[in-house]
């Protein structure tokens, strides 16, 4: 029925859901920076032009100092979370994030929140220690780790990753992990991107997936898609540099408002979409970041505006008040619906 419906139609469902969780004027953000601690990678995603291989030129590792260097210049900034990401580096043992993260911890306590890697980059970890995901997911925790975020999933179907990220892991074992770490008492979520080849088939077996172990496991307090940023990627190359339509994206968008009703939180990515994602909020989503930096997505072609005040004003044109929601302080709890 919904490949059938119009946007007008499709907007009208997702804003029903919405309304099962939030005020209809109620939006939150959070200023936010991504850290991106190593660029060496063994995956070879098609996907990417991010990564350098094992000895590659430019190949870097951040130290503590570097680190804490990043987050710094963020609470100055006014923000309060950072998300860890990088790739698959097999120079680096579990005792360097452990080390990190603990070091992180003690040194900001609650001041700040972070994520804590991505599940793709902990399923490696894991593998890379000889450890089963159980055990990993507890030596994060006892190192003051909180959150692994849902990152890693791209389009979670088995050809999918066939066809774009053969050297990563199978869906199956994707999930595996996220039921590890949510059963170790970790917080997660769950993320989807759009705009590479995936047909829409593809695109709606990854929503069953999640909304299927949303019912069996739980622990996903939010949904975050975005769009594929297609710029000096091999995959890219292929596709001639073209990406998906905002349209497009705000159409999907509703969609997973409309299928995950069991998910509280639905995110649109200004890192992709610019102003634009603001739109977003009419289609169902209920929450933005505001970034300061992500080197993966910006070596494919994002841009980053620092601009916040003109992010905001565009959302209250929309209606929406935007309140800043602080995942170190709150534990980020839905606003409730009037």
């Amino acid at each position: 029925m919904w490949k059938n419906a119009t946007d007008e139609e499709m907007r009208e469902l997702a804003q029903m859901v919405r309304l099962r969780y939030y005020k209809p004027n109620a939006c939150t953000y959070m200023l936010m920076r991504i850290i991106n601690y190593t660029n060496v990678c063994v995956a070879q995603c098609d996907y990417c032009a991010f990564y350098t291989l094992p000895g590659g030129e430019g190949g870097y590792v951040l130290t503590q100092e570097q680190v804490f260097a990043k987050i710094d210049e963020l609470i100055a900034l006014g923000g309060d979370l950072v998300g860890f990401n990088g790739g698959f580096n097999p120079a680096l043992a579990l005792e360097y994030y452990c080390d990190l993260f603990r070091a992180v911890r003690e040194r900001y306590g609650d001041k700040m929140e972070f994520y804590a890697l991505t599940i793709a980059e902990f399923m490696y970890l894991a593998d890379h220690a000889k450890l089963d995901y159980a055990t990993t997911a507890r030596r994060f925790k006892d190192a003051g780790v909180r959150w692994i975020t849902g990152g890693g999933s791209e389009i979670l179907t088995e050809d999918f990753r066939r066809r774009h990220s053969k050297f990563k892991y199978t869906v199956a074992q994707y999930f595996e992990a996220q039921r590890a770490i949510v059963e170790a008492g970790l917080n997660t979520s769950a993320t989807m991107v759009i705009g590479f080849d995936e047909t829409i088939e593809e695109r709606i077996e990854h929503l069953e997936r999640t909304r299927q172990f949303q019912d069996e496991v739980g622990g996903l307090g939010s949904f975050l898609c975005w769009t594929f940023k297609p710029y000096f990627t091999p995959l890219g190359d292929q596709l001639g540099g073209i990406e998906i339509s905002t349209s497009e994206y705000l159409r999907h968008l509703a969609l997973s408002r409309i299928y995950l009703d069991n998910v509280p939180r639905i995110r649109t990515s200004v890192l992709t979409q610019n102003e634009r994602a603001l739109e977003g909020l009419l289609y169902g989503a209920d929450d933005f970041d505001l970034p300061i930096e992500d080197e993966v997505t910006q070596k494919a072609g994002a841009t980053i505006s620092l601009q916040f005040d003109k992010i905001l004003a565009f959302a209250r044109s929309l209606g929406y008040e935007p309140t800043y929601r602080s995942v170190a302080r709150s534990r980020s709890a839905p606003v409730p619906a009037a």
